[in-house]
Formats: C-alpha cells, sequence, structure tokens
C-alpha cells in the first residue's frame, strides 16, 4: 500500500501496554537517574506520541503510568531523596549554587522537602562552589591578564548562576596567593 505520492504507508505502532511501559521505564532508568515525576513525564511524552500515531487519546493510559511508577518506587528503582541527593553532589562539584541547584530539581519534579534535605546534607558549602565555578568560567582570580577591569562582569556572571553578593565578591576579589587553602 502506498500513498498519493507513492510512498509506502507506514504502520501504526502498536497499543500501549503495561508490559510496553515497564520496558520503556527500565530502559530510560537503565540510562539516566530520575524522579518518580521526570519518569512520569518520559512515560506521559511516549504515550503521547503513540496515542498520536494511532489515533487515540492518551487521557486512558494515565492510570497505567502511575502504576509502573509506583512500581519503581516499590523496587527501589527510583528514589526522590537518593536522587536529590547525588545531583547536589554532582552539581556542587560543577559549581552550583544553591539557588540554581533547587530550581534544577525542581524542574525535575523533586519535592521541596527532599532538596532542602539533600542541600543541607550536602558537605561542600557555598564558597568551594562558587569557586569551582569559578575556576571553570575563568572568573575573577582564574582569569588570566588584568582582573580589575572585568570584576563587575564576573560579579555578574556570579549572580547570574545564583550565587548571594556576598559570596561572589569574597570569590572575585579572592587572591590565592595570600591564601593558598582558600
Amino acid at each position: 500500500m502506498t500513498d498519493e505520492t507513492g510512498k509506502p504507508l507506514r504502520k501504526p505502532p502498536r497499543q500501549v501496554t503495561p508490559a510496553y511501559l515497564q520496558r520503556a521505564a527500565l530502559a530510560y532508568l537503565e540510562r539516566y537517574a530520575s524522579s518518580a515525576e521526570n519518569l512520569r513525564r518520559v512515560l506521559r511524552r511516549k504515550v503521547d506520541k503513540r496515542c498520536r500515531l494511532r489515533g487515540e487519546d492518551p487521557a486512558g493510559f494515565q492510570d497505567m503510568i502511575d502504576e509502573v511508577v509506583a512500581k519503581s518506587l516499590r523496587t527501589g528503582l527510583i528514589d526522590d531523596t537518593r536522587y536529590a541527593e547525588a545531583r547536589v553532589a554532582t552539581l556542587r562539584r560543577r559549581g552550583g549554587s544553591a539557588r540554581a541547584i533547587q530550581a534544577k530539581l525542581s524542574a525535575k519534579g523533586v519535592d521541596r522537602t527532599a532538596i532542602a534535605a539533600a542541600l543541607e546534607g550536602d558537605e561542600g558549602d557555598e564558597e568551594q562552589a562558587a569557586r569551582a565555578f569559578a575556576r571553570r568560567r575563568k572568573l575573577g582570580p582564574f582569569r588570566p591578564g588584568e582582573r580589575a577591569p572585568n570584576r563587575d562582569k564576573d560579579l555578574a556572571a556570579m549572580a547570574r548562576a545564583g550565587f548571594r553578593f556576598d559570596v561572589a565578591r569574597d570569590v572575585i576579589d579572592w587572591d590565592p596567593d595570600e591564601d593558598p587553602d582558600g
């Protein structure tokens, strides 16, 4: 069978089943760490795409998605607290501010209490993260050449990254020669 242009017609994908959703969830979780809400969004997008291609209503599959997410929670495949702690540690090492980390985790669907607990349990502090950010972006003391003309730009970059002004000022004005261990 072909369409008007002579191209062969594509066969519609198979119907969404609980087994398909479970396989899709496992395949996703093999590659990525995820929160429960993020897994729910991923599965919802997969269902929406299949239903659009099949001409079905995706609302009827919400219970199946919820069951797969609940099963993943019960078996320990996803754990929002563990996910939040791991993301906080990673983002802190890369130079993430508490505000930026909170925004990223909120976007992934992690609740505020889990985020607050993960940030509180984090051994890295805001100033260490700010120094890591400045080092990565070559700001302040890590800038090659003259620092003074770019001080305001560097402070603005730190502020956009979510660091408080006092922390940003301390890092930008820090002299590694005077205080080698930070």
